[in-house]
């Protein structure tokens, strides 16, 4: 890169940087710290892994493979699914019992337009919720209605009939209870947003559209609900893509190192669009499940409530190895099952060890060095993120790590001196956890770490929670083969 004369200019290039990461090329980890992880990650591999990185330049485990687009796909359902039970109004499972009461409508809507049912209930899901009052704001040029339509849009787009300052009106009215359902009535007439089969109807004409715009790819188009169809076909542009590229292809290989004009504009847009896909494969998903398994969806809104992250949906209490005593995470360091970590490996990963982590193990007659390992999944993903925080920032203070595995013995007598740690099932002691400590170097260290964060998210290797004091992260059982590469 040349050289960056402004803080303005400054920022924005980290900004470039880190996403890198954020949008899959795998950001330029493992390059410090030539130590091999344990033979469970796939032992010494001395090959220079580089972000983006072409066949005999490098190795970047989490480079786009077309071979690999349905477990990308999955992976980005999965891991961002998380708002759909924790933000939809009476959880997921109500508000797939709402949606479904609109089956009937989404059907002749989508049939009338060559639309995928599913996809169409899918965005209803996720756009309202299944509410057909649903309001963006209290201003009514906002989105509105069962399908989230803008007045602009609806208006000037899609042949809609919206008296923008008479359904202000109406819906004031509604608020304060007078004449509820007559006023609903006249709204529905006035503002067509508010009536379920025209909003259906018009959503369905806007994928037609953008459809037309965008090579006939039902994907691309319903990515452009959420971005817009300039927005995306600017991205595409920037990205040289022809008819064969996917929307998965695009999310996961674009960065400011190959692609950094396209990188630049999908940045500007926000999380909400360029994950707008894989939320929408989500909420499918969810339905999918309320009819044919509601068991399990009830099981799953379970776990993802149970903490602030989705960290008991990768690990559930009932099928997961947890350590009872000191004894059993001696035992388990002493099979290979829990790792030990060694601080100079670590300092090659732009990592530390608090000094105080394992501060209360003299109490129950053991040495700090028990509670100071992971199992070698989220070892993977703790030298992923930490070399990948470095190399992105340039900083040189290293990320302090707080706290990794525990036993239940030793969890009991922290709950009574923290009043932060959980008394209920903490993933501490099944040994995928670890906390990073939530002090940086510069805005830059914050920024890449957060990225790296959201993009390991995004492939459904980590949950994660911001507490007070640290970040905590919850490592997924299949972190070390994913990050090992196919």
């Amino acid at each position: 890169m040349g050289v960056v004369s402004s803080p303005a200019a400054r920022l924005r290039a980290l900004a470039l940087l880190v996403l890198a990461v954020a949008i899959g090329v795998g950001a330029a980890v493992l390059l410090r710290g030539s130590d091999a992880l344990p033979e469970a990650l796939g032992g010494a591999d001395t090959t220079t892994l580089r972000p983006g990185a072409e066949p005999g330049e490098g190795f970047d485990p989490l480079a786009y493979d077309d071979a690999r687009r349905t477990e990308y796909e999955e992976r980005a359902a999965a891991g961002l699914a998380h708002v759909l039970f924790t933000k939809s109004p009476g959880g997921a499972v109500a508000t797939a019992e709402r949606v479904n009461g609109f089956r009937p409508l989404v059907e002749a809507a989508a049939l009338a337009g060559e639309v995928d049912p599913d996809l169409l209930e899918a965005i209803v899901f996720l756009e309202s919720a299944g509410r057909p009052d649903a309001q963006a704001g209290n201003d009514l040029e906002g989105a509105v209605g069962l399908t989230q339509i803008l007045a602009e849009t609806g208006q000037n787009l899609l042949g809609m009939q919206i008296d923008v300052a008479r359904s202000e009106a109406l819906t004031r009215g509604i608020r304060r209870g007078k004449k509820v359902k007559e006023r609903e009535a006249e709204r529905r007439m006035v503002d067509e947003r508010f009536d379920p089969a025209k909003a259906l109807a018009a959503t369905v004409r806007y994928l037609e559209f953008a459809r037309g715009e965008l090579d006939d790819r039902d994907d691309m188009a319903v990515v452009s609900y959420h971005m817009g169809v300039g927005n995306l076909k600017t991205v595409l542009g920037r990205f040289d893509a022809d008819e064969k590229t996917t929307y998965t292809e695009l999310f996961f290989t674009v960065s400011p190192l190959t692609k950094p004009e396209a990188y630049a504009k999908l940045a500007a847009l926000g999380d909400d669009s360029s994950t707008y896909l894989w939320r929408v494969r989500a909420a499918e998903r969810i339905m999918r499940e309320w009819r044919g398994d509601p068991a399990a969806l009830a099981r799953g809104a379970r776990l993802q409530t149970s903490k602030n992250s989705a960290e008991e949906l990768l690990h559930p209490p009932g099928e997961t190895e947890r350590f009872a005593a000191p004894e059993d995470l001696a035992e388990a360091r002493a099979a290979g099952t829990v790792q030990p970590l060694d601080a100079a490996q670590l300092g090659g990963w732009g990592l530390r060890i608090d000094p105080q982590m394992g501060e209360l193990a003299p109490k129950i007659g053991r040495t700090r060095q028990l509670y100071r390992g992971l199992r070698p999944e989220a070892l993977a993903a703790l030298r992923y993120i930490g070399t990948g925080v470095q190399e992105i920032s340039g900083a040189k203070r290293p990320l302090r790590l707080t706290s990794t595995v525990r036993d239940e013995r030793y969890q009991r007598l922290l709950t009574r001196e923290n009043i932060e740690a959980t008394r209920n099932f903490s993933l501490h002691t099944t040994g995928f956890t670890f906390d990073v400590l939530r002090r940086y170097e510069s805005k830059a260290q914050a920024q890449a770490f957060q990225f790296l964060l959201d993009r390991l998210t995004a492939l459904n290797l980590i949950a994660w929670v911001r507490e007070p004091a640290a970040i905590h992260v919850t490592v997924a059982g299949d972190a070390a083969r994913l990050l090992r590469g196919p």
